[in-house]
C-alpha cells in the first residue's frame, strides 16, 4: 500500500541570526504528491572537498574526509578526535555559500550541520544532536574554502 505525503519545498534563508529552512508557499498545492524534499537549487559557491576539521563550540573537534559532485552533494566520512566514534556524511550539500549534512556517528549520536561560508573564506554555522536535540553547538573551520 502506498502512502501520499504533501511536497513540503524548503528555502534556505540567511539571516544575522544564522541560516533558517521555511516551507515555501509551494508546498500547499501538492497534498496528494509522493513525499519528497526540494530545495531551490543554486550553483555551488564553493568546493568543499578534501579533508578538514570542524571545531565545536562543546570541544568536540571532528574530522572529515569530504567528496563533492559537480551539483554541490556532498559524501565522505567522519571521525571525533579522542574517541572512537566515525560517520558517514549523509544528506550533504552545498549551495551557493551554504553548507548542510548529516553526519550519524557510531556512539549513537547524529549530528546535523548547518552553516556558511563567510568573507574569511571559512566556515561556520550550528550543529544539533538530532538524538538529542537540545545538545546544540556552533562550528567553525580553520581551513579556507
Amino acid at each position: 500500500m502506498r502512502t501520499r505525503f504533501a511536497v513540503v519545498s524548503l528555502a534556505l534563508a540567511a539571516s544575522l541570526g544564522g541560516i533558517a529552512l521555511a516551507p515555501t508557499a509551494d508546498a500547499a498545492h501538492h497534498q496528494s504528491a509522493p513525499l519528497s524534499v526540494a530545495r531551490l537549487v543554486k550553483a555551488p559557491g564553493f568546493n568543499a572537498a578534501g579533508t578538514w576539521s570542524i571545531y565545536q563550540s562543546n570541544v568536540l573537534i571532528a574530522t572529515l574526509n569530504v567528496t563533492q559532485d559537480a551539483q554541490g552533494n556532498l559524501t565522505g566520512t567522519a571521525s571525533k578526535s579522542g574517541s572512537s566514534a566515525t560517520g558517514t556524511i549523509d544528506q550533504g550539500f552545498v549551495d551557493g555559500n551554504y553548507i548542510y549534512f548529516v553526519i550519524p556517528w557510531s556512539d549513537g549520536t547524529k549530528g546535523r550541520y548547518i552553516g556558511s561560508l563567510g568573507a574569511d573564506r571559512h566556515l561556520s554555522g550550528a550543529s544539533t544532536d538530532l538524538a538529542h536535540p537540545t545538545s546544540q553547538a556552533t562550528w567553525n573551520t580553520t581551513q579556507t574554502f
